[in-house]
């Protein structure tokens, strides 16, 4: 078979000499174009730390495939900062750059007929997004995760992204000196890499490892490493492989594989974003994925890592423990993951895990299984008159698993933090967030901020929080997200007033608001939609063509 089916149409064809001519131009030989072209996707540029280093590792991965006979042809598509943009009008964009990032890795692959795909990413919607991409394409393919960054330290005290937040919530209560909060920024993020607990980058990116789309060791070797640069240099050596073997996405990317990453993102305690990200790449691959599965993998997984954001461990350190294939042996060997599943380096996730040690009792990041930081899963999905439709709520076991308390409402996070401000957020009330789902946001920003600096005033363990919107990765306390349908719709959620008490119980999985069906009836006929808030542009293409959070907010179905 030719290891070449795509890039031969424009190389092989002397019906196409203006193409051969421009390959040529661009400084390509006769006999490059006789070998398979791999599209070497980065998503870096210089002004965030998770991608700042990516498009010298795309150099690295470029060397590595032309060492194996391959010619690498590097190209760029953005990636959209959540930790630069959280709190502010243009994290309206970073769910829709997810969007963005897959048609365009699809549009440049499939225009320019590649033959294989290797896309080097790092912040939270690069995964995701180039995954998609990948299962929708169906050419051998692998991701190269950009790596965590280093913790940061001031003072002694250990620090990363979610430091800064926190230090703001502080701030508004006069906690902390200008020159302390000062030096919580300069300190925060040392260099290059994503935030470095189990956010929603690490989370995407570990996802990929089980899922069998990037190498071993892939999610938890560090930017700064020998190893992310080794990683690197031997990608070629896979893609050839891949192209030898024809091994597909979709023939890596089946149900079980899917299973995985749920247990693996259970047990880790990973981003509740996980769940929108992986429902929309199982749908680019054809494999359905549904609420209901993330809530049996919750039944049967505990939560064992004592990993940020609730807990004290950095990515950094688990890295140091043996990384993610020690984390995937112990829970292999507890018959918690299937391992006769097909991964990127061509043999099982099993096979690639034969010489790897499962974590033992000389470490406390990883609990026992007879001792778990929570006997069941921390992502919890809830239904009831409030969210008909499902949300998602991340339950630790650290907050409790029941909130009852009257409801206190804002109809845009600017609105939450302006009343965070002025004192309008008391303990033992439920914050409702709303009009700020996949439509109403647009574009379904993070609660990070808010959720901060609720934290930070020392509200954390006193209020839950609900919205129609996400949380970061970076989010801890009672919150409950993505609740469908959502207010923009005419969701319940944009029926409730303030103090209608409302009941949250993770424990029977229940949302509601305790007012009776006639009077939401009567305030439903009294609801009028909200105005569009995007007359133009690429949010408007969003809110008109993106389906419900329930379904990974898909934009192509």
């Amino acid at each position: 078979m030719a290891l070449n089916p795509y890039s031969r149409i424009y190389t092989q064809d002397d019906s196409l000499p203006a193409s051969q001519a421009m390959l040529i131009g661009s400084g390509l030989s006769e006999a490059d174009l006789r070998k398979p072209f791999v599209g070497i996707c980065s998503t870096g540029f210089d002004g965030n730390t998770c991608n700042m280093h990516l498009n010298g590792l795309a150099d690295q991965v470029k060397e590595g495939v032309g060492a194996h006979g391959m010619v690498g042809l590097r190209f760029n598509t953005i990636g959209v900062s959540d930790g630069i943009t959280n709190g502010t009008p243009g994290m309206r964009y970073s769910l829709v750059s997810r969007e963005i990032i897959a048609d365009s890795i699809e549009a440049m692959a499939a225009a320019h007929n590649y033959d294989a795909l290797a896309c080097v990413v790092g912040c939270d919607k690069n995964m995701p997004g180039s995954l998609m991409a990948m299962a929708r394409l169906n050419r051998p393919s692998l991701m190269v995760y950009g790596g965590t960054i280093k913790g940061g330290n001031f003072k002694g005290q250990q620090l990363n992204i979610v430091s800064c937040f926190e230090a703001y919530g502080k701030k508004l209560q006069n906690a902390i000196s200008d020159e302390d909060y000062r030096g919580i920024i300069n300190h925060a993020c040392p260099g290059p890499g994503a935030c470095g607990g189990m956010y929603t980058a690490n989370t995407m990116a570990l996802a990929a490892e089980v899922l069998g789309m990037s190498v071993p060791y892939s999610s938890s070797a560090p930017a700064v490493s020998a190893a992310k640069r080794e990683e690197c240099l031997h990608t070629g050596e896979y893609l050839l492989r891949l192209l030898e073997k024809d091994i597909k996405p979709r023939d890596i990317l089946v149900r079980e594989a899917f299973e995985n990453a749920m247990v693996l993102i259970t047990a880790l305690g990973g981003s509740t974003n996980a769940v929108i990200h992986l429902i929309a790449i199982a749908d680019a691959a054809g494999v359905k994925l549904t609420l209901r599965d993330f809530q049996q993998v919750s039944n049967r997984v505990p939560m064992l890592a004592d990993l940020k954001p609730s807990g004290k461990y950095l990515m950094e350190d688990l890295s140091a423990l043996g990384g993610i294939p020690a984390v995937l042996k112990t829970l292999l060997n507890e018959k918690l993951l299937t391992g006769d599943l097909l991964t990127v380096t061509g043999k099982t996730l099993a096979e690639n895990l034969a010489g790897v040690a499962a974590l033992g009792e000389e470490q406390d990041l990883l609990r026992p299984f007879s001792n778990p930081i929570k006997a069941d899963g921390y992502i919890q999905i809830l239904y009831g008159n409030l969210a008909p439709e499902g949300a998602v709520a991340k339950i630790t076991g650290k907050e409790g698993t029941k909130f009852v308390g009257p409801a206190s409402v804002f109809d845009s996070e600017e609105e939450l933090n302006e009343g965070l401000i002025q004192g309008k957020v008391e303990a033992g009330q439920v914050v409702i967030i709303r009009y700020v789902g996949p439509k109403g946001g647009p574009g379904m920003p993070e609660m990070l901020k808010p959720t901060s600096a609720i934290i930070g005033a020392g509200l954390g363990d006193k209020v839950a929080l609900v919205t129609d919107g996400r949380f970061s990765g970076g989010t801890h306390g009672f919150v409950i997200g993505h609740v469908c349908p959502e207010a923009y719709d005419g969701g319940p959620i944009a029926l409730v007033r303030n103090g209608d008490q409302v009941v949250l119980d993770a424990a029977n999985n229940t949302i509601s608001v305790l007012v009776e069906e006639d009077e939401m009836t009567v305030r439903r006929a009294q609801w009028t939609p909200p105005a569009e808030k995007t007359p133009r542009g690429v949010l408007r293409k969003y809110i008109r063509t993106v389906g419900s959070a329930s379904e990974g907010c898909i934009t192509d179905s």
